[in-house]
């Protein structure tokens, strides 16, 4: 092989570098991550996640909830012992505490717990799943107040500790945004919320970006072929239309739609070729007329929330829930 060569094999061997965000905690966070929520995740799911990091991906997104920590965990130190990264310090790792922990007194033991099925000294991100309480969220009569004070000052704990370097929530609505904010004494330094093409999310991100709060985005393809996801971004005439005419995929133009309105976002998939596809954004733009077209995309939450809706609980209606953001 000569000089030559080396340098051009050596060029394809690189990862893909993906851009950052700042935090208001002054940390950076990239701006793609790899999701590993799923109602299936696949048995080889390190090997999954440690592929994807070896493409470029940095930020890998999990939760108590999804029961994927210990395949995070696994694939995290993997990347480490293989040199995939130059240490743990390269990764940018997120979780998030469960319903049933979001009480005053649960959350530092929660995040521990988390920390444990991960194997990891500190999180990066850590978020408040929901705005909800319940000991067993099937079970609607177990639904209580959600007391955001209280379990606002379990997280900013879990900061204080150096347990999660940045606290933020997920599925907060605009109003429960400056709710939050206004007792605050460590603000949240992310929202993450459903966003995407058809599903703008304009009031939260207004109110975020008043605040200094980043949004990251998910289901930023619509959640296309879950139970409850919506066929507003993968179905979408005008999405194919422009897809065609840039000659990218419908996906690629999605997330790059998401990228241009500031917003970060977690994709999650499992196809090693659609991984390499999901990177391949960074380096073109949409232009005025696209845009205007996406802009025309009706608008629908896809994640209703619905589960969280009960006669008897705190939540009576999908109105309250989201504080009339449906």
């Amino acid at each position: 092989m000569t000089g030559d060569d080396d340098l051009q094999h050596a060029a394809v061997a690189l990862p893909t570098a993906i851009p950052c965000v700042t935090l208001n905690t002054g940390h950076a966070m990239p701006v793609l991550g790899f999701g590993t929520g799923a109602s299936r995740a696949p048995a080889d799911l390190p090997d999954t996640i440690l592929h994807a990091v070896r493409l470029g991906y940095r930020h890998l997104d999990t939760a108590a909830m999804y029961g994927t920590e210990p395949a995070v965990g696994a694939a995290v130190a993997e990347a480490v012992r293989s040199g995939a990264v130059r240490s743990r310090e390269d990764l940018f790792v997120t979780s998030k505490l469960w319903i049933p922990d979001a009480r005053p007194g649960r959350v530092v033991p929660a995040l521990r717990d988390s920390l444990a099925r991960l194997g990891l000294a500190y999180l990066d991100l850590f978020l408040v799943h929901w705005p909800v309480a319940a000991d067993d969220p099937a079970d609607k009569a177990t639904h209580a107040e959600f007391d955001m004070e209280g379990v606002w000052r379990g997280m900013e704990e879990c900061r204080r500790l150096g347990l999660a370097r940045s606290v933020g929530v997920s599925n907060f609505s605009a109003a429960k945004m400056e709710r939050l904010l206004a007792l605050a004494a460590v603000p949240p330094a992310v929202n993450q919320v459903e966003l995407n093409v058809g599903w703008r999310q304009d009031r939260v991100r207004e109110v975020c970006a008043r605040h200094g709060v980043v949004v990251s985005a998910y289901s930023p393809l619509g959640a296309y072929g879950a139970s409850w996801g919506s066929d507003a971004v993968m179905n979408s005439g005008v999405m194919h239309h422009v897809a065609a005419a840039k000659a990218k995929t419908v996906a690629q133009v999605a997330l790059r739609w998401v990228y241009e309105q500031g917003v970060c976002f977690v994709a999650r998939s499992f196809n090693k070729e659609r991984l390499k596809h999901n990177l391949d954004i960074f380096d073109w733009e949409l232009s005025e007329e696209d845009k205007a077209m996406i802009a025309t995309i009706p608008q629908k939450r896809a994640c209703q929330g619905d589960y969280f809706v009960s006669p008897d609980g705190p939540y009576k209606s999908l109105e309250e829930l989201w504080d009339g953001e449906i």
